[in-house]
């Protein structure tokens, strides 16, 4: 097999990290997610809780600065690190699956990405969103709109094309219509049409 790198961007609560882990399991690939805090906590010397803490975050302007291209902002050092890590990967030839971390935009150079995009209906998310942390429908609206409006600036701060548009993927999917499995089906079949796997 090929060389195969898809990337996973993902409204919250639209089940991407579950269809993402699910692609991983059926093209027998490792993902790179959570794994990223890890790596770049071995690198640094920094904890994974530390690392969690500035993870997907831009930095704090009013006390960050460049001096000769490099960054005093943790923020920035941080999300850096996963950017180089990702294409250290993809460059050697490595397979994976990875959610986020602007790797639409970051690994398109590399002719394996095929880049996907799930959102899904605001009822779909709530839904799932109250479910899976036990939340009130308010709560879980509100938890929806701060994660997704988090994972915007990020993108946005670190890309220049904007988060969601879909001019930057390849595909984008709402997992409401089919279902998460249907979904991960209709995926993996658009995959493999794309990379003769």
């Amino acid at each position: 097999m090929g060389q195969l790198i898809i990337s996973v961007g993902r409204e919250f609560g639209s089940g991407g990290r579950v269809i993402a882990e699910a692609l991983a399991e059926r093209f027998g690939i490792p993902i790179y997610d959570r794994h990223l805090i890890t790596e770049v906590a071995d690198r640094t010397g920094l904890t994974p809780e530390e690392i969690e803490k500035y993870n997907e975050n831009p930095k704090k302007k009013i006390i960050s600065r460049r001096v000769r291209g490099y960054s005093n902002s943790i923020e920035d050092n941080i999300a850096e690190m996963q950017f180089r890590f990702l294409k250290e990967k993809s460059d050697s030839g490595e397979s994976f699956v990875v959610v986020g971390r602007c790797s639409e935009t970051k690994l398109k150079s590399n002719p394996a990405l095929v880049s996907v995009f799930v959102l899904a209906d605001m009822e779909a998310k709530v839904k799932r969103i109250m479910e899976v942390y036990e939340l009130s429908e308010d709560d879980a609206m509100e938890f929806i709109r701060k994660k997704d409006k988090k994972r915007k600036r990020y993108h946005n701060y670190h890309c220049s094309g904007h988060w969601g548009d879909s001019r930057l993927y390849d595909l984008c999917i709402n997992s409401s219509c089919l279902g998460i499995e249907k979904t991960v089906d209709y995926l993996e079949n658009y995959i493999r049409a794309r990379t003769d796997i």
